[in-house]
């Protein structure tokens, strides 16, 4: 189908335009003006989903269109197992968070704007072919995702939205420079990022090392990846809680993704060189992550903590530098998004009926909120890698692909591992468990919220029973990667 993922790409981006033209004081129409762009989002990377030949590893549906020709730039998009599962995790994603936003109350035509624009970004990054185009929608990303955070956030909204603005900002310009110096160093001259990963590898060590370590400066900063985290665990917690599904599901792939993209098939022997180091890195984030969590008392922060620690997975997976590491790495990512996402709703379900997310005010709503309990419980499970379920599958390929190339890590990786374990535990406990707070009588999850958690839930289940259902995807195209190492 000609113009596919073009069109995935600029919906969200018309449905804006068409929110933009419908009068303020209509918030029904707006809201599900804005629904049924990202619903229509979502049905066109379903027939993508359907069209996807999984036997292939090379790139599909790509498009190319001059854009600045005399500058090599070219409007150029493509899909590939590693793309797939996150374009149609963004799309999920960002329907049910679109969903969900019903809790905003204010500005509400200039939030679903902002979103829209947002969705766009965000496919587009995962779509791009061209490192320009890739950059354009990687800062599209940005400046509305600092809108969604100073403007519909909480108490600190604009110190958060800085902090990520400024953190971002500085990964941004640092892979500008690199960009740059690649398309000079590349022969011929060229953004495109298939054929850089022709040229690009031809580069000496020593080039490959300098620019590995800045495109890794920007996408460490997005992982996150320790020391550069500090900005998630503000941003979570003063984010409205679709914004929060969106910053844990999506933006943090963008980083990792952008490992993958850019980094292994651009700077292979440098990818080789740093792959301990990459190791080290993957597990500290898996630990350090999983201990700071432990310290919160704020029940978004906790979440946001363990997504640092969950993240680690994904690095290690990367540092296998194998089919196995790989494959648990790229489908860690997708995992970690449909939970972490479940997760930020669960927060926001107890938050609307309390206004807070201190521990202090929760304990005992097993009796009085037994559906909440039950999905609570379930995704807490997930999380923490209960066999059966999502979770367990990609650390489980990501710690046996470490385990090939450096088993210490491996093994220091999985000690932490039980730190995650009891994490989630202590967290259902001082949640659901206990004597109930004196006073506290708050209704049960609505039909309508236990329906946007639903579908996640399932996705739980099918790539839990059947991981398949998502490796058939993603193996024929992580073992051409693999060949390029």
């Amino acid at each position: 189908m000609p113009y596919l993922l073009t069109t995935i790409i600029f919906l969200p981006l018309l449905g804006a335009l068409v929110v933009a033209l419908i009068p303020g004081n209509c918030d029904k129409i707006i809201r599900m003006t804005a629904i049924a762009f990202n619903a229509a989002v979502l049905m066109v990377v379903g027939v993508l989903c359907l069209l996807f030949d999984r036997t292939s590893g090379s790139m599909q549906f790509t498009e190319t269109h001059p854009w600045i020709p005399q500058a090599g730039i070219h409007y150029t998009v493509g899909v590939d197992g590693i793309s797939l599962a996150l374009v149609f995790l963004t799309a999920l994603l960002g329907f049910l968070a679109c969903l969900a936003s019903n809790t905003i109350k204010s500005r509400i035509k200039e939030y679903f704007i902002v979103y829209q624009i947002l969705m766009t970004g965000m496919l587009g990054t995962f779509l791009a072919l061209d490192l320009v185009v890739f950059y354009i929608f990687w800062e599209t990303v940005l400046i509305p995702m600092f809108f969604l955070i100073g403007i519909w956030g909480g108490p600190r909204r604009e110190y958060a939205a800085w902090k990520f603005f400024f953190y971002t900002l500085a990964g941004s310009v640092v892979m500008l420079l690199a960009i740059i110096g690649i398309y000079f160093l590349s022969t011929p001259h060229t953004f495109n990022m298939l054929e850089l990963a022709y040229s690009s590898p031809l580069l000496s060590r020593t080039l490959q090392a300098i620019l590995f370590l800045m495109f890794f400066f920007a996408f460490a900063i997005k992982v996150p990846v320790f020391p550069f985290h500090t900005w998630l665990p503000d941003a979570h917690v003063e984010a409205p809680t679709p914004v929060s599904v969106i910053l844990a599901g999506v933006l943090l792939k963008m980083g990792t993704y952008g490992l993958f993209r850019v980094c292994v098939p651009f700077f292979p022997e440098a990818v080789a060189m740093f792959a301990w180091s990459l190791g080290v890195l993957g597990a500290v984030n898996l630990i350090y992550g999983a201990c700071a969590a432990f310290a919160q008392t704020d029940f978004k922060k906790l979440i946001a903590y363990s997504s640092v620690s969950h993240m680690g997975f994904v690095l290690l997976g990367l540092a296998a530098m194998n089919s196995t590491g790989f494959n648990g790495s790229i489908l860690e990512m997708f995992n970690h998004g449909i939970i972490t996402g479940a997760m930020f709703l669960l927060v926001g379900v107890v938050y609307e009926r309390s206004h807070t997310r201190e521990f202090s005010a929760f304990g005992g709503l097993a009796s009085t909120m037994p559906r909440y309990a039950f999905f609570l419980t379930f995704m807490a499970l997930a999380s923490l890698g209960l066999p059966g379920l999502s979770g367990f599958v990609g650390e489980f390929l990501s710690l046996a692909g470490i385990f090939i190339t450096f088993p210490k890590l491996a093994i220091i990786s999985a000690i932490g591992l039980i730190a995650v374990v009891v994490l989630f535990l202590v967290m259902v406990k001082k949640v659901l468990w206990g004597k109930p707070k004196e006073g506290v009588v708050w209704s049960d999850m609505s039909m309508g919220e236990v329906a946007v958690i639903m579908p996640l839930l399932i996705l739980v289940l099918i790539v839990g029973f059947y991981p398949d259902a998502i490796l058939d995807f993603q193996k024929h195209t992580v073992d051409v990667l693999v060949k390029t190492l």
